[in-house]
C-alpha cells in the first residue's frame, strides 16, 4: 500500500477516535440522577462582560451524590452563577449561600429517565453520523487516489479497512450508549 493510503487510514482512525471522545463527553453531561461537575462546568456566566465557563470562575465540587457545590473565587459572582443556572435547561433551583451556590439534584422520575435515555440515544446517533461521514470522506479521497493511478486492489483493501474501522467505532458508540442507559435507568 502506498503512503497516501496509510495516511488516510491513520487520519480516519484519529478522527473516529475524536468523534468517540466527543460523544463520551456529551453523554457525561446528561445527568443520571447523580451530581456531576460535568453538568455545569461548561455553562457560561457573565464575568465582567465576558461569557466565561463556570470552571474558569469557580470551584465545582460534589459533597455527596445528590449535591453540587459551586464556590466562586469572587463573592460577587454568586448572583451571576445563580442567574445562569436558572436560565439554563437543567431545571434545577439554585440555593444561594454566603459563599457558594448549592444545587440539590432531585431523584429522577420514570418519565424523566426515559427522556434522558432518548437524549443519550440522540447524542450517540450524532456520533455515529460523524463516524460515517469520516468513512465517506476517506473513501472519496481513496477514489481520487485510484483515479490518479493507485492500484485498484490497494484502494479496495483500504476501503475494506475503513469499513472495519467504522464498524468497530459504531460498536464502541453502542457500548457507550448501553453504559449510559444502564446508569440512567438505575434507581
Amino acid at each position: 500500500m502506498t503512503e497516501e493510503i496509510n495516511f488516510y487510514l491513520s487520519e480516519a482512525e484519529e478522527s473516529m477516535q475524536k468523534a468517540l471522545q466527543h460523544t463520551n463527553v456529551e453523554l457525561t453531561k446528561i445527568r443520571a440522577g447523580r451530581a456531576s461537575a460535568a453538568m455545569v462546568e461548561d455553562m457560561k456566566v457573565d464575568y465582567y462582560g465576558t461569557p466565561t465557563a463556570f470552571s474558569q470562575v469557580a470551584n465545582i465540587s460534589t459533597p455527596d451524590s445528590r449535591t453540587l457545590l459551586i464556590r466562586p473565587w469572587e463573592k460577587n459572582m454568586i448572583g451571576e452563577i445563580s442567574k445562569a443556572i436558572k436560565a439554563s435547561d437543567l431545571g434545577l433551583n439554585p440555593l444561594t449561600e454566603a459563599d457558594a451556590v448549592r444545587l440539590n439534584i432531585p431523584a429522577l422520575t420514570e418519565e424523566r429517565r426515559r427522556e434522558l435515555v432518548k437524549q443519550a440515544k440522540n447524542e450517540t446517533e450524532s456520533g455515529k453520523i460523524r463516524v460515517r461521514n469520516i468513512r465517506k470522506d476517506v473513501n472519496d479521497s481513496l477514489k481520487k487516489l485510484q483515479k490518479e493511478g493507485t492500484a485498484e486492489d490497494a484502494v479496495k483493501d483500504a476501503e475494506g479497512k475503513v469499513q472495519k474501522l467504522t464498524d468497530s467505532y459504531i460498536v464502541k458508540m453502542d457500548e457507550l450508549l448501553s453504559k449510559k442507559e444502564a446508569e440512567i435507568m438505575t434507581i
